[in-house]
């Protein structure tokens, strides 16, 4: 068997903390082989610096996800070409620079890494996500022995449809962007792991990794404010997949929380 831990969204300076303190024990006390972690929320609260993915990828993670915040640091359209194991969702419209999957390879098993993007209350420019996988799928077909799929979506029903759609053709389907774990992690009957919200990797004494106060104050009175990334109760977040290499199916997906 292989495992397969996805972190979620990391946000900030303490997800990053986190991540870098606790994944190297994570990853020999579990004995994974394969480690991907959504970072696109790592530099201050939105997007990531080609810095933050070199620290990320150095202390253990194999390959980096991004959202719909992959455009918010300046410059990183210039420098997420650089980075081999990052990729931008695939369903951007394709001038849009960097990688739309990676491959991974462990244990002589080549294991190809894709993120779809929602389009149900998401902003961004992007095609058909179901569309999108199949594409990729096609794409990666010879290339890589198993597929997982990050949907990186508001939606919970795009979501859950995203996994029904992939049933047996895919490792896993993971869910990110909402930040709040959800309790339905479970292989589908056609062998894929699934998971709504793997949940996000930083602070949770918040409201989605932000200071409350000021997220509180525009419920209020719906004036603009700064939204700082919060400090306390610091959780990695994190999907457990173990699967059969030789099937290709899921045998278990299982949320996995660490505590600072």
């Amino acid at each position: 068997m292989l495992k397969l831990l996805f972190i979620g969204d990391i946000v900030g300076k303490p997800g990053r903390e986190i991540v870098i303190e606790k994944l190297p024990g994570l990853r020999a006390q579990l004995g994974i082989d394969f480690v991907v972690a959504n970072a696109e929320n790592s530099a201050a609260g939105a997007g990531i610096t080609s810095a933050i993915a070199k620290t990320l990828l150095a202390s253990g993670v194999d390959a980096i996800t991004l959202g719909d915040h992959v455009w918010d640091q300046k410059g990183w359209e210039i420098d997420i070409a650089a980075l081999d194991r990052v990729c931008r969702p695939a369903n951007l419209p394709p001038s849009c620079p960097g990688r739309e999957y990676v491959i991974l390879e462990a244990n002589n098993f080549r294991l190809g890494i894709t993120t779809m993007l929602g389009r149900q209350f998401v902003g961004m420019k992007a095609e058909c996500p179901f569309l999108g996988a199949d594409r990729v799928l096609r794409e990666l077909d010879g290339k890589a022995d198993g597929v997982f799929v990050e949907i990186h979506a508001e939606a919970t029903s795009e979501k859950q449809a995203m996994g029904w759609h992939l049933d047996g053709r895919v490792i896993a389907v993971l869910g990110t962007h909402t930040h709040v774990p959800t309790a339905d992690a479970g292989v589908l009957p056609g062998g894929t792991a699934f998971m709504c919200d793997v949940g996000m990797t930083g602070p949770y004494a918040s409201v989605l990794g932000r200071e409350i106060k000021p997220v509180l104050g525009r419920f209020l009175d719906g004036m603009p404010r700064r939204f700082g990334v919060a400090e306390n109760d610091i959780r990695l977040s994190a999907a457990l997949v173990t699967f059969d290499p030789a099937t290709k199916r899921a045998t278990s997906c299982e949320l996995i929380t660490v505590r600072k």
